[in-house]
């Protein structure tokens, strides 16, 4: 028991009996026909560390209490993403990063989006200037190439890659599980560069009441609230509110455009557990989330919306998701679990109408079938349907003019297959096949070997291949802003990946110190890769299928200590090297680095506490190489290169009782944003509906004296969040 809550689901051994017990809800337990003697008590529940304790059986036994504690280190915590399967971290055969709340309360932000910019190898990029859409790097591959999902369910997807983590109340999540590098053998289309999966709270062992309440000196506020109640005998319910909401209009730059996009958003999630025999599982979980957001010359009011004389872009978000989980009621352990969506977007970027709905289902059936004590397999069956129209060329039928929406039907089955060879070796094989109704048979295999030198010590080695389908409309907002016109120059063939990752952990344990390190060398080699080209015309985003490859290679290294159980560090270090490489012809391959894709990243935390004054203070932050950049023509003076830059933060925490706390602190410490050492940001704000610009006969913008740098207006020419320095203050409450 930890905190006086009992542990429903540990198993209890007595090894030389050959004898297991499973205790219930109550965290009760109980052994028949012991004959009177010494015998060593062995109990394992997940997220708490193993127990061991020797008891004497006699004539007369009573009642007795036995405490687990918590796990403390990142080796020991329980993973689910890398295998399907709950496993110690350490013993995954997929090395699986771990970040829990209290990793996400180092940086309070208002969105998952905002927090992952502290993780090594994993960039959060801005996509536009004016509206503020972005996705999620892992290994400087677009965000994608990146599949995310809320309790292993794939449910943020094309629309909602743009807008699906904003919303998600951070006071539900139990933490956040990444996969650097191809999941498809798993997971399909979409995890072919990595996966982030956020896991919520189960809502049996959820605190009662929690409430995390933000201010900032930009007048950003937001709210995220979290209750669990019980419906009846046999349900228990986990609700949570995030609400957030930004309407003061900033232009620091003086550019006659919003700093910032301002946001008004709330979303509503509700998670059902329900108890059953045999410690069955069942779950239901909902989320609605509504946003309203714009960014546009400072003048702009919704009046102007979808018109040609103040320019600015209105995006309306309306989106629900459903997950399910039910484990069948027979003997083997099978899961079946599903989840559906809907996705309505109206928006006007300028006066471009976007109008779009997706609806994505998602069912899933697995077996999980021990075959032996060290041979496992799982076995799965997968469906997604996915539906998407919008009132673009995308869904257009081009021999009759009528509106075509595009649906997509996509099976599968998989098959992992674990091999413990014995105490040191443990085998991983998997494959994969999807039918996809346009791009027919596509196969993913999957190999994972992990070597435990000793108890500290684990170097693991995987490969595998990924496939994508793409969906550029869904994908590529910039086309929507009006700069530049989306051009398709062949049949896109899906896209695939061989990918080789080689990772080294040990832990380093000193009195009470201890430091967890992890290295990982990877290389992704990629065939058919569909690269958006923003360098042949100015005005446009080409695509096609890439005559030649591209590869993605680099060495990335974290560092987690404790020092004294007083400073805590986390830090990290990525270099990497993305390019791809063109056929010019001649027989030749030509390299091109790829745009907006750092050389080298780094991160930190590091977090020191005052026991007896209950004060924490954290220091927070990330720094960031150059990177190729954008420009609109040969005479564009803004910077072709990123400087190295680096936001950092800092937080003071003030313990008020056991269940309250205070924070503040200063984000961007450096008040460093893009427009420093660059003329300008955002390419002709003044003229954003580009009716000053003269053209020559083929499209391109002419050099003029109102114009001397042939310029046209573009938002796209981002790298970097255009917010300056900020103080911040908020109250957190967590009631048991």
């Amino acid at each position: 028991m930890h905190d006086s809550v009992p542990l429903d689901g540990a198993t209890v051994e007595i090894k030389k009996l050959k004898q297991s017990v499973i205790s219930d809800r109550s965290g009760n337990f109980t052994f028949s026909n012991l004959q009177p003697g010494n015998y060593l008590l062995h109990i394992s529940v997940i997220g708490f560390e193993s127990f061991h304790e020797n008891i004497k059986v006699t004539g007369d036994v009573k009642d007795k209490v036995f405490s687990l504690l918590p796990v403390t280190s990142s080796l020991d915590a329980v993973v689910v993403t890398g295998t399907m399967k709950p496993m110690q971290k350490k013993e995954s055969p997929i090395l699986v990063e771990v970040y829990t709340p209290q990793f996400l309360k180092k940086n309070p932000v208002p969105s998952i989006f905002e927090a992952l910019q502290n993780v090594n190898g994993v960039r959060p990029q801005l996509n536009c200037n004016v509206c503020n859409t972005g996705d999620i790097h892992i290994n400087g591959l677009e965000g994608p190439y990146t599949m995310i999902t809320i309790d292993g369910m794939p449910i943020v997807s094309s629309l909602a890659s743009v807008y699906g983590l904003f919303g998600i109340p951070t006071q539900l999540i139990d933490r956040i599980e990444i996969v650097k590098g191809p999941a498809s053998g798993l997971y399909g289309s979409e995890a072919i560069g990595g996966l982030i999966n956020i896991i919520t709270k189960a809502p049996d062992k959820a605190p009662r009441f929690t409430f995390n309440a933000m201010s900032t000196s930009w007048m950003e506020h937001s709210l995220d609230a979290g209750a669990k109640f019980k419906i009846g005998n046999k349900i228990n319910s986990l609700l949570g509110v995030n609400y957030f909401n930004y309407q003061r209009p900033r232009d620091h730059n003086e550019d006659n455009f919003t700093d910032v996009t301002l946001q008004h958003r709330v979303s509503v999630f509700n998670k059902l557990q329900f108890q059953r025999r045999n410690h069955r599982v069942a779950s239901l979980a909902g989320r609605y989330f509504y946003e309203d957001r714009w960014g546009g010359e400072m003048q702009w009011n919704r009046n102007f919306r979808g018109t040609d004389s103040v320019y600015g872009e209105s995006i309306r978000t309306g989106r629900w998701e459903l997950i399910g989980n039910y484990q069948l009621p027979v003997h083997e352990k099978m899961m079946f679990s599903f989840s559906t969506t809907g996705h309505h977007q109206d928006s006007y970027y300028g006066d471009i109408p976007y109008f779009a709905d997706q609806k994505i289902y998602f069912g899933q059936l697995t077996w999980d079938k021990n075959i032996s004590h060290n041979h496992a397999a799982l076995l799965g069956l997968a469906a997604r349907h996915n539906y998407y129209d919008d009132n673009s060329t995308a869904t257009m039928d081009t021999l009759t003019g009528s509106n075509k929406p595009e649906k997509v039907f996509l099976p599968g089955i998989f098959l992992q297959d674990e091999w413990k060879l014995n105490n040191r070796h443990h085998l991983l094989l998997g494959m994969r096949y999807d039918y996809h109704s346009i791009h027919k048979n596509i196969f993913t295999p999957r190999i994972a070997w992990k070597w435990s030198l000793n108890d500290k010590q684990v170097i693991r080695a995987n490969a595998g291949t990924g496939f994508r389908v793409v969906s550029l409309f869904t994908e590529e907002h910039a086309a929507l802003t009006g700069a530049r016109v989306v051009e398709v120059k062949e049949k896109l063939n899906p896209e695939k990946s061989y990918n080789v990752n080689l990772n080294y952990s040990t832990r380093i344990t000193r009195g009470k110190s201890a430091l967890n390190l992890d290295a990982s060398f990877w290389y992704t080699y990629f065939h058919n890769q569909i690269i958006p080209d923003y360098l042949t015309d100015p005005n446009k985003i080409i695509y096609g299928n890439l005559d030649g490859y591209s590869v993605s290679r680099g060495f990335t290294f974290n560092l987690e200590g404790s020092i004294s159980k007083r400073l805590k560090i986390l830090t990290g270090l990525t270099i990497q090297d993305v390019a791809k490489f063109e056929n010019d012809g001649a027989g030749k391959k030509i390299r091109h680095d790829i745009l907006l894709t750092e050389k080298w990243s780094g991160t930190w935390a590091l977090t020191y506490t005052f026991p007896a004054q209950g004060v924490t203070v954290d220091y927070t932050g990330n720094i960031y190489g150059p990177m190729q950049l954008p420009l609109i023509s040969s005479l564009d003076p803004r910077r072709s290169v990123s400087p190295v830059w680096s936001i950092q933060n800092v937080q003071l925490t003030k313990k008020i009782s056991s269940s309250f706390e205070m924070y503040t602190g200063v984000k961007n410490l450096l008040n460093w944003t893009p427009a420093k050492n660059n003329p300008f940001i955002i390419a002709r704000s003044h003229d954003p509906f580009d009716k000053k610009v003269e053209f020559d006969v083929s499209g391109n913008a002419l050099p003029t004296p109102e114009n001397p740098y042939a310029l046209t207006f573009d938002p796209a020419y981002v790298y970097a969040p255009n917010q300056g320095i900020r103080l911040f203050l908020g109250l957190r409450a967590t009631i048991k």
